[in-house]
């Protein structure tokens, strides 16, 4: 939520600048859409958080070997199932090779989301070459929102020191053919 927001600070000044300092006429061309699309995305944001649904990010590419260690998108949506008969709203952030690893060959946000049964905007694949792992966490901060993950980000504790608080990353697996989370004591 603070990137909207921020962007709509920005954009409000850009309109202000222009309007004080006729030589700057153009820059409404830009500020303008910039301070509606921005004003959108915050009220977006806001009227998306129902009553008793809670953002929470899964880290796909982690969560999807749970079962066996086989790469699996029944694992992930018997998981994103389980999250959200607990109250939380689930978006899944993939590395770019999730649809090889999947499938062998690359799939996008719009067949991993169809596949999940999940809204195109809460599926996400990182470009090639780029880690997923800062994304994910950086999405679970600006939502404020937990991380369902056995990873243990230690390379990433620096700049994300949230990691240290209890209960910030959600760990699960399968036992005995069976899901647990740590979210829901089993």
């Amino acid at each position: 939520m603070m990137i909207p927001l921020l962007l709509l600070l920005l954009s409000i000044a850009g309109v202000a600048a222009a309007l004080l300092v006729p030589m700057l006429g153009d820059l409404l061309l830009v500020a303008v859409p910039s301070a509606l699309a921005s004003l959108y995305l915050l009220i977006k944001g806001w009227a998306g958080k129902p009553g008793g649904k809670h953002p929470i990010v899964l880290d796909g590419s982690n969560v999807m070997h749970w079962k066996d260690d086989t790469p699996r998108l029944e694992t992930l949506r018997e998981v994103t199932d389980r999250l959200t008969a607990l109250g939380f709203t689930p978006g899944v952030i993939f590395d770019a090779n999730a649809g090889y690893k999947l499938d062998g060959k690359f799939q996008g946000e719009k067949d991993l989301a169809r596949r999940l049964g999940l809204p195109r905007d809460r599926v996400m694949v990182v470009d090639k070459g780029n880690p997923a792992d800062p994304i994910i966490l950086t999405v679970a901060r600006d939502l404020d929102a937990r991380v369902v993950s056995n990873d243990r980000f230690r390379d990433w504790v620096e700049d994300f020191p949230e990691l240290g608080e209890p209960d910030r990353v959600i760990r699960g697996g399968y036992r005995d053919g069976r899901l647990w989370l740590d979210v829901d004591g089993h």
